[in-house]
């Protein structure tokens, strides 16, 4: 019997899985299983040398689908995240996420088809690690422009968080549209569109405010 897994990846203290089921549920998706790790980064460890999800390939069989809010879920490293999710295919999973209900399966044999499949994955994978790379170099630049500034000048305090420029920054990168994620996240439209506009100068404002 075909079962639908959630995988679920939480590496700060903002998101929960909790967070990721609904979402999947309000998708319409009916989930029978949820595995998840817990504080790991998705930029240091590949999905099989994670605790549970080592787990998924040991479950996963012909016939199941393997649920995830966003490729970025399975890792941001882009050899592993497309290594992974070829691997899965191969087996007669169907990968499906919740974000943008993008649906992978190795079923088809057409070589458009295909080559359409493929280049997304590619893609989607390479949007993952290019946003985890952005936003660590947003880190760097704010760490050093909180050096070499005076708290005198700290300006105004921000109205967002650590916590909240990751959301902002990672729903960016999903193609998220400013009004979606304002909503989300609870800044303003000009908050958003300035974090995006600039992720190393607003690191840089929370940095000076740390």
């Amino acid at each position: 019997m075909s079962q639908t897994i959630l995988y679920a990846r939480v590496s700060t203290a903002d998101q929960t899985i909790e967070h990721q089921l609904t979402q999947a549920e309000a998708a319409g998706f009916r989930i029978d299983e949820v595995i998840a790790d817990h504080g790991v980064s998705g930029v240091t460890s590949r999905l099989a040398d994670r605790p549970e999800g080592r787990r998924l390939f040991d479950k996963l069989r012909t016939g199941d689908t393997l649920v995830v809010r966003w490729v970025d879920r399975l890792g941001r490293d882009y050899r592993d995240v497309t290594d992974c999710i070829r691997h899965f295919m191969r087996r007669g999973v169907v990968v499906r996420t919740v974000i943008n209900g993008m649906t992978f399966n190795g079923a088809t044999t057409d070589p458009v088809q295909q080559a359409v499949r493929d280049a997304l994955i590619a893609f989607m994978a390479a949007t993952a690690q290019a946003q985890a790379e952005a936003t660590k170099a947003a880190q760097k630049a704010g760490i050093e422009a909180a050096k070499a500034e005076p708290r005198k000048y700290l300006g105004k305090k921000p109205s967002y968080d650590h916590a909240k420029l990751a959301q902002v920054l990672s729903m960016s990168a999903e193609g998220a549209g400013t009004s979606v994620i304002a909503r989300a996240t609870g800044l303003s439209r000009q908050t958003v569109l300035r974090i995006k506009g600039d992720p190393a100068a607003a690191e840089a404002v929370l940095e000076r405010w740390a």
